[in-house]
């Protein structure tokens, strides 16, 4: 054997174990349900949906995107599909689904001023309260967004002004009244009583 056919003999050695693992994931990535069914909905292709959904036991509703970790329920509200949000609610999504990052639907929802799909979420069970992974609530968001109307909304919906996030340890009562642009979500606020926190108590000795 020459050293020329032993290098590419070599070479050959060290990309076969990659071809052979990376091969059947790309493949597995690309055809599941579940790949197929986000696709679906990014791309608006409404009978491919209605196949999925529509057959018996269907789970792929809250499947979740294997980088980004979104599920169908953060696509639609991203773009602000209100039919589709009915749609997969009515379907069996879960209002609560997270996203890699802790965002929930209702808390996507408040970033991008969607206060209606925020109703519609909190009605089939969305928890107002939710938090991320740095701690923020929907309420901190519209307070953080001087979103007055957004504020009253979550305030009647449930929302704890003095949940605090986990990066500065402020709530969204902290958070306006640091604001001195907002007095008027510093009113609303304030005009809402501080919830009674009991302590945890350990085991009786």
């Amino acid at each position: 054997m020459t050293l020329r056919t032993a290098s590419i003999a070599l070479a050959l050695l060290a990309t076969a174990p990659l071809a052979i693992t990376a091969g059947p994931a790309a493949a597995q990535l690309g055809q599941s349900p579940g790949y197929k069914f986000l696709q679906a909905i990014k791309d608006g292709k409404n009978d491919e949906v209605i196949g999925f959904l529509d057959k018996p036991g269907a789970t792929v509703v809250n499947t979740r995107d294997v980088d980004s970790g979104e599920g169908a329920i953060h696509i639609v509200v991203r773009r602000g599909d209100m039919p589709y949000l009915n749609y997969l609610l009515s379907k069996g999504a879960d209002a609560n689904l997270k996203d890699r990052r802790g965002e929930s639907g209702i808390l996507l929802a408040a970033r991008l001023g969607r206060l209606e799909m925020i109703q519609v979420l909190a009605k089939s069970g969305g928890n107002i309260n939710l938090a991320n992974a740095s701690g923020e609530t929907a309420l901190i968001v519209a307070v953080q967004r001087r979103d007055a109307t957004m504020v009253r909304a979550l305030l009647d919906l449930g929302a704890d002004p003095d949940q605090t996030d986990r990066l500065q340890g402020f709530s969204a009562r902290d958070y306006a009244h640091q604001d001195k642009r907002g007095s008027a979500i510093t009113t609303m606020i304030d005009a809402t009583p501080k919830k009674e926190r009991r302590g945890v108590s350990g085991p009786k000795l």
